[in-house]
């Protein structure tokens, strides 16, 4: 398999089998970039072996999270604190406290999105339909350019 970083797959160690950059940028279809920059925030920290980065399954279940609250449209920050939260307290409670506030903001706030998007597109259908009849109220076939 060829490797974007061309380093070669780690062996299994104590901690269980190890993932070079390439090959969890290429899993998670992120940029070398973009696995740098969570390095970077603190998301991600990657043993060194020389230059290469060597990430172990703790890396990569976060980087799985990472992805997971991009998606959901959280920011890096509210990110990295939900990940600092998940190791300092083993119990999880702080972490799902907290991710349980993020949760209902993010659900407001794609709940008043949601309403807004319906505003524009009801305003938008208005408009069409003004149109659609001034043109045919000018003899024109609204549906020919």
């Amino acid at each position: 398999m060829a490797m974007l970083d061309g380093a070669e797959p780690q062996a299994t160690g104590k901690e269980g089998r190890t993932y070079t950059i390439g090959e969890l940028a290429e899993e998670f279809g992120l940029t070398l970039r973009t696995l740098r920059f969570y390095e970077d925030e603190g998301l991600i920290r990657p043993a060194r072996a020389g230059q290469s980065r060597i990430y172990s399954r703790r890396d990569r279940a976060r980087l799985k999270l990472i992805c997971r609250g991009k998606r959901l449209g959280f920011s890096i920050g509210d990110i990295k604190d939900f990940l600092d939260l998940y190791d300092a307290d083993e119990a999880q409670v702080e972490q799902m406290r907290y991710m349980h506030g993020l949760a209902r903001d993010r659900i407001r706030q794609l709940e008043q999105q949601l309403r807004d998007v319906q505003q524009t597109l009801r305003e938008l259908r208005d408009i069409d339909d003004q149109i659609v009849s001034h043109l045919k109220h000018q003899g024109v076939d609204p549906e020919s350019e």
